[in-house]
């Protein structure tokens, strides 16, 4: 027999999910304006017409619009029953206004709106998902206060708001609340719950609850499986999510777009591209046709292991089925094409996304000033440089590290310290990365007490060497004949916990 929701809330609560007595700010939208004659006659016919608007449907209704139809129905008398009240909430919550559901359900309940289970389970759903965790169990609370015991679908809101603020042993934790008080988890429930984890990269525990689901006789969804397929792929177990692209199959579950990009995507990323290119293939025949993110990931997976032509091919092919490349699948492809040392290839890509209005981002130009720099053309890697605060994509500190490097490796070091000097006057973020590749540039021209020095002056500034760090040092010791400094310098690398690499 299900046990009592005030005891399994009362259980809840001794767990941790403690009431918290907040009240909500709520704007007086309720209060009667003055108005003039003409004015009162105008409302009067809105009044009339909010029926004739709920008639209609509310499926395209703006935010302003079902502000105004508020409004109008809180104005009617008599007024509007509960379930179109609940109707238009329900509108709004769609449009992901969540706060303001919740303050529109606060003034009902001042004008005397008694609501219904289903009007409180909209607006649980709301708290859940807004920035205000503490009211999702002061509301649980308000609602048992106003006679209503909360169904499996008032948990399940309460479980989604746990996992969307990662809080996963709450979230576990309510999971058993809700099988011991009585409820049969359904399959949003159980969802919930794997994609919380699987989000969290605790994959191992997301398939126990995925198998209990199964023992269960509740069938999982294709949002199940893709939240499954999607953390597996993300921690590089893509032959497991193989097998759960043939087990959905099997069962008659049709795999969507997303199933097949994040597999496509993992097999790309362990080089298994023929795996990939068969993959796209099989869903071009299950017509379940690719998007911008699909064709991103094959592109970046022929960039990634140099087959560039069919990259290309890929791209215009992506274009020609009417799928338009963003700025992920142009830099992913300047990128490639950079890396390989092509350049003026990359370069064309380049002006080409800036022809079909597309807003070249920081990441886009990086990728440019680092292909300037293996071809040994820092001078039009420090042109594409400078260019990029006017074309409102400030450099990064990562822009500054490749811009460093390359000056450095191509033997413009004193360029590459006049630049370090000024990150530091400005006060930038520098980062260990910046510190070691001008360490390296030192060494690299002879300036091995001067790269020793910056060195010394890491640890006063609460910054530790790597492992490069200590490398890139000891053989600038070596090189100059150091051997003493770079042998005590290899035994503190050792002390301080870093293996040596072959380098050393």
């Amino acid at each position: 027999m299900r046990r009592s929701i005030t005891t399994g809330f009362a259980s809840i609560v001794k767990k941790g999910f403690h009431l918290h007595r907040h009240r909500l700010q709520i704007s007086n939208h309720g209060a009667s304006p003055t108005l003039s004659l003409c004015g009162f006659c105008f409302w009067i016919r809105a009044f009339s017409n909010y029926r004739k608007i709920l008639r209609n449907g509310l499926h395209n209704l703006q935010f302003n619009e079902a502000l105004d139809l508020f409004t109008r129905m809180v104005h009617s008398r008599p007024l509007p029953s509960i379930v179109d009240f609940t109707r238009l909430l329900s509108v709004i919550a769609k449009m992901k206004r969540f706060d303001v559901v919740i303050s529109l359900f606060e003034q009902m309940q001042i004008l005397g709106i008694s609501p219904v289970l289903y009007t409180c389970n909209i607006v649980m759903n709301c708290v859940c998902r807004s920035s205000q965790p503490c009211r999702a169990s002061c509301f649980l609370g308000k609602m048992m206060k106003l006679g209503f015991e909360p169904d499996l679908v008032t948990f399940t809101s309460l479980l989604h708001g746990f996992c969307h603020w990662n809080r996963i042993e709450d979230a576990l934790a309510l999971f058993d609340q809700i099988v011991g008080m009585g409820f049969r988890p359904n399959v949003v429930t159980y969802t919930t719950l794997i994609h919380c984890l699987c989000k969290n990269r605790h994959l191992n525990h997301a398939v126990e609850i995925f198998n209990q689901m199964g023992d269960n006789g509740i069938r999982p969804n294709v949002v199940t499986y893709n939240s499954l397929v999607s953390g597996l792929c993300e921690i590089g177990r893509w032959s497991d999510a193989a097998w759960l692209l043939r087990d959905m199959m099997k069962r008659g579950i049709q795999p969507n777009v997303i199933t097949f990009t994040a597999l496509i995507d993992a097999f790309v990323k362990v080089g298994k591209i023929m795996e990939a290119k068969e993959l796209y293939k099989v869903m071009i025949q299950m017509s379940v046709y690719p998007d911008v993110f699909t064709y991103t990931a094959l592109i970046n997976g022929l960039c990634t292991y140099g087959r560039l032509d069919e990259a290309r091919q890929m791209f215009y092919l992506m274009e020609s089925n009417g799928y338009y490349p963003n700025e992920v699948t142009y830099t992913t492809l300047i990128h490639g094409f950079c890396k390989s040392k092509r350049v003026e290839d990359g370069t064309k890509i380049f002006y080409e996304m800036s022809q079909k209005g597309l807003v070249a981002n920081t990441i886009t130009y990086t990728v440019l000033i680092q292909g300037y720099c293996l071809v040994g053309r820092p001078d039009v890697a420090q042109e594409v440089f400078n260019q990029m605060g006017s074309r409102r994509a400030p450099p990064d500190i990562r822009t500054y590290n490749v811009l460093l490097d390359g000056l450095c490796y191509n033997g413009y070091v004193e360029k590459a310290l006049m630049i370090f000097k000024y990150m530091r006057k400005r006060e930038m973020d520098i980062n260990i990365v910046t510190y070691t590749i001008i360490i390296q540039g030192m060494c690299k021209v002879g300036k091995v007490e001067d790269a020793f020095d910056l060195f010394c002056s890491l640890f006063s500034k609460g910054m530790k060497p790597n492992v490069i760090t200590y490398t890139t040092m000891i053989s600038g010791f070596c090189r100059r004949g150091f051997i003493h400094e770079a042998d005590a310098l290899f035994k503190k690398m050792k002390e301080d916990g870093f293996l040596p690499n072959e380098s050393v």
